[in-house]
């Protein structure tokens, strides 16, 4: 499984779970509330019933505590433990309890006068364990609701332990439900964001491997108008990516050094040939038209989106440690690490490389004038690591035909580019 894959996969597992803690709490309550709806409606349904029966929705007439109390004592031992009838003025005519009531009544009085206009109901959590329902029920006249309110109806209903059991298995098989819905719609969604996901990462691999690709061809026809070979190039870039390595370079800067590396002298592209290819040592004036392909390659790289990265090297790999390049004369860290690390690997590779117009030094002989560079052409803090790392570097290269360079520089790539 790779990198993309595994963090799909625990992203995914996280959200659901989550997801599935959340929605099955939620059901829960939403189950449970249903649950007392249910209980509350079915109440207030057989209270309304028998309060019509026994004439306590008319609290008005001077039988009203007698038609109360009968209806009181009608509802409770039903759906009811305690059953409180009010009149108009919020004064109870009428109590009547069970003994699970008597408890409520003990533990829980309500002295509240009623001033309530809508059904409603709360729910009690009462000592011992025990789950109540109290409903609050405005009486209207004939039950008709458009009438005024001419009395009052509260009742506490004690769940029993076997109800309370029922809606707690209730609300449980649906949060249950509900939580593996959310998970198993995470198992399902897994594959597909795989999917997605790896069809637009062959596109952009396509893609990159194009611009890749691009770079290269692009670095090796600035190679050919200046040698007999585009290798260098290959070279460099491998060589400069080994010591970014080493210095714990990311692979976002990785990706601008090694584009960095091959479009290195793109700028020359717009340098005359009689200047670019003279065999002899070139004038002052021929040497600052040579120097404007540093400029030049600014321009072209700038604004290319994928290979903007490519500018830090394009730009200063001309520069020198003590202050003394060009074209802005950059001193110290002033110059991009990309710029500083490839400067070393450069002039490294062009000292052990055989040119037309040069033979080939030995590695002692290279190093030495690296060394004697270091401090002013050079970053110390980059030569320090290079020369642990110079010795195999060089053996590899000496051994490697231009294909072999192609390949190690590719594996590079591969890995950095995350090929």
């Amino acid at each position: 499984m790779n990198n993309f894959k595994k963090k799909a996969a625990t992203r995914i597992a996280i959200v659901s779970v989550a997801l599935s803690f959340i929605a099955s709490t939620v059901s829960w309550f939403v189950a449970r509330e249903k649950a007392e709806s249910s209980i509350v409606s079915l109440a207030i349904e057989e209270s309304g019933r028998i309060l019509h029966q026994n004439k306590a929705i008319n609290l008005s007439s001077s039988e009203a505590k007698e038609h109360a109390l009968q209806a009181a004592n009608a509802i409770v031992g039903g759906l009811f433990d305690v059953a409180e009838i009010y009149d108009n003025h919020g004064i109870r005519l009428a109590l009547a309890v069970t003994q699970s009531g008597a408890f409520v009544e003990l533990t829980e009085p309500r002295h509240q006068a009623p001033r309530y206009t809508k059904v409603s109901y709360e729910s009690m959590h009462l000592p011992g364990g025990l789950w109540g329902l109290r409903v609050f029920v405005p009486l209207h006249s004939s039950g008709d609701m458009t009438q005024p309110i001419t009395g009052y109806f509260e009742g506490v209903r004690v769940v029993p332990e076997w109800q309370h059991r029922q809606i707690l298995a209730s609300s449980l098989t649906v949060a249950t439900m509900v939580g593996l819905a959310a998970l198993l719609c995470g198992m399902v969604t897994y594959p597909v964001v795989v999917s997605i996901s790896t069809e637009n990462e062959q596109k952009t691999l396509e893609l990159l491997d194009s611009h890749i690709s691009m770079m290269e061809a692009l670095g090796r026809a600035i190679a050919k108008r200046d040698s007999d070979t585009g290798v260098h190039n290959y070279r460099v870039a491998w060589i400069a990516s080994k010591i970014a390595e080493k210095m714990g370079m990311n692979n976002s800067e990785m990706q601008s050094l090694i584009a960095g590396s091959f479009l290195h002298d793109v700028g020359k592209i717009g340098v005359p040939d009689a200047i670019l290819l003279k065999p002899g040592r070139l004038d002052e004036a021929e040497f600052k038209i040579m120097q404007t392909h540093v400029e030049q390659g600014e321009e072209i790289v700038t604004g290319m989106g994928w290979l903007d990265g490519a500018h830090d090297v394009v730009a200063s790999h001309h520069e020198k440690w003590d202050g003394g390049g060009y074209p802005r004369q950059l001193c110290g860290e002033s110059i991009p690490i990309s710029a500083r690390i490839f400067a070393v690997a450069d002039v490294f590779d062009a000292l052990c490389s055989k040119r037309l117009y040069k033979e080939s030094l030995g590695f002692e002989e290279t190093m030495a004038i690296l060394h004697e560079d270091t401090g002013t052409h050079f970053d110390p803090a980059v030569m320090a690591v290079f020369s642990g790392m110079a010795r195999g570097i060089f053996d590899r290269l000496q051994s490697s035909s231009e294909e072999d360079v192609q390949k190690l520089l590719e594996a590079q790539v591969r890995r950095h580019f995350a090929i």
